[in-house]
């Protein structure tokens, strides 16, 4: 163990003797460190006390983490100190690369500036657990148990606009409570603050500009959201009370608002309903009502709706709905899906081509814990009890089942894991699916060609692969 001290002279005393002075020096306070060394392994957390040592000092001096790498975070308790001990927490999050780091533990106070210097060691952790996963255009990205997010492909979102191809840490160093990948990407954090940030050329950042942004930007307005659906031209949220905005494009009413004008900030959906959860699609949108209901506004060349939300049949209460491109998917809470729209390669998933405006049941008698519609033609849901099925278009592999064979009917993924989600990415000229099993492993399969499944590779994967962090 070894113990750093710093101080410096911040007050002095003037002793007299005869025609002399002397000058001597007084120490305000000094920090010291408890262990000085820490070994943390990717993704966990570890705890030092901080001690501030006084003398005649009695203001509160306020503690920073300096010299840290993105994905090395702290907190202080209590923040800022009037006593004699803080601890701090130190976070390492799953993708910081393994290795020393010399750190340092700042203080700010009216008797001046203090720093002690202090080492971390981060070793490895080859299963990192994960809490959600969601697959973009051409991206894929990760928000761990203590809220990191991380992301791969086209874009990592880490400031640059550089392709990675294994998890990076999102820039900006603030925690999430969900993420949602398309086009561009958007997070609410646990205080229910809304951030996108990314592509913004339509204005689907809602940041009231049309700027792209390489950090995590707030969406203005001042909403305190409870989750948010990022599309390719459009962005919706649900806010904590249930009301539903949307931002971007609104060609053919996506927006929902009774016009077909476009949004650059927040705008409240027409209606007066209280949502509980919201999907994104190409043109269009969709909810679900805290009564269960389902709504959908916009349309896509095969399904039109309105300007405004208009119910899909009330006769079925949902849990949830997926829109994609040019069809739709919902979970009922009876656990069955219903899809609907277009059905051109079978990515309705009830054993035929015939498109429908109706809802149609998946074929097979699944029942099935979620589901997700990628804006390429197909879908994934989890089933009741774990295992993953696919459906529709799968050219790339992103069915997961070994083939680039088109499914008329749900198929399981190969591989034999036990998934608690399953995501299917937002894009128009490609796909790709992520999962997480109930371990907080994560999958993808499927396109690769920007390194999206965050193998280390741009290989395409016919089956799960797992996600490779540094």
């Amino acid at each position: 163990m070894r113990e750093f001290l710093l101080f410096t002279v911040a007050a002095a005393v003037t002793l007299a003797c005869g025609t002399d002075s002397v000058t001597e020096p007084q120490v305000d306070y000094t920090l010291s460190l408890t262990p000085a060394t820490l070994t943390i392994t990717q993704g966990a957390t570890g705890t030092i006390n901080v001690g501030i040592d006084r003398a005649n000092f009695t203001d509160a001096v306020t503690l920073s983490l300096g010299n840290a790498p993105v994905g090395i975070t702290a907190s202080f308790q209590p923040a800022a100190s009037t006593g004699t001990s803080v601890t701090l927490t130190l976070s390492v999050g799953p993708a910081v690369t393994p290795g020393d780091y010399h750190l340092t533990v700042s203080g700010t106070a009216s008797a001046g500036n203090r720093s002690t210097p202090f080492d971390v060691t981060v070793n490895s952790n080859p299963a990192v657990k994960g809490a959600m996963i969601s697959a973009g255009y051409g991206y894929s990205c990760l928000l761990d148990a203590a809220g990191h997010a991380y992301c791969w492909g086209v874009s990592a979102f880490d400031g640059t606009r550089t392709q990675r191809l294994t998890p990076t840490p999102v820039a900006g160093g603030i925690t999430f409570a969900s993420l949602s990948a398309g086009s561009h990407l958007c997070g609410v954090t646990a205080t229910h603050d809304a951030y996108c940030w990314g592509y913004n050329l339509y204005g689907q950042l809602g940041d009231g500009t049309t700027t792209d942004k390489l950090e995590p930007t707030p969406v203005v307005g001042g909403l305190s959201f409870a989750s948010i659906s990022a599309g390719v031209l459009h962005t919706c949220g649900v806010t904590a009370s249930g009301a539903a905005y949307c931002w971007g494009v609104n060609q053919s009413g996506s927006l929902g608002d009774g016009t077909t004008t476009d949004r650059i900030v927040p705008t409240p959906v027409a209606g007066g309903l209280t949502f509980k959860q919201i999907s994104v699609g190409f043109y269009y949108t969709c909810g679900v009502t805290t009564a269960g209901d389902a709504y959908c506004w916009g349309g896509n060349r095969y399904f039109n709706y309105t300007n405004r939300p208009i119910p899909i049949d009330l006769n079925i209460k949902f849990a949830l709905v997926s829109a994609g491109w040019t069809h739709t998917c919902g979970l009922a809470t009876n656990g069955t899906v219903y899809c609907w729209s277009n059905n051109e390669v079978g990515q309705l998933g009830d054993g035929t081509l015939t498109s429908r405006q109706n809802l149609i049941p998946v074929a097979g008698g699944l029942t099935f814990t979620t589901v997700s519609t990628g804006n390429d033609a197909y879908s994934c849901g989890v089933a009741t009890g774990g295992s993953a099925y696919c459906w529709g278009w799968n050219a790339y592999g992103q069915l997961g089942d070994g083939t680039t064979k088109n499914r008329l009917v749900p198929t399981l993924v190969s591989g034999g894991l036990t998934f608690v989600s399953v995501d299917a990415s937002t894009t128009l000229d490609g796909a790709h699916t992520c999962g997480l099993t109930t371990s907080g492993a994560v999958y993808c399969w499927g396109l690769n060609d920007h390194g999206q499944l965050g193998d280390g590779t741009t290989n395409q994967q016919l089956v799960p692969t797992s996600v490779k962090f540094p």
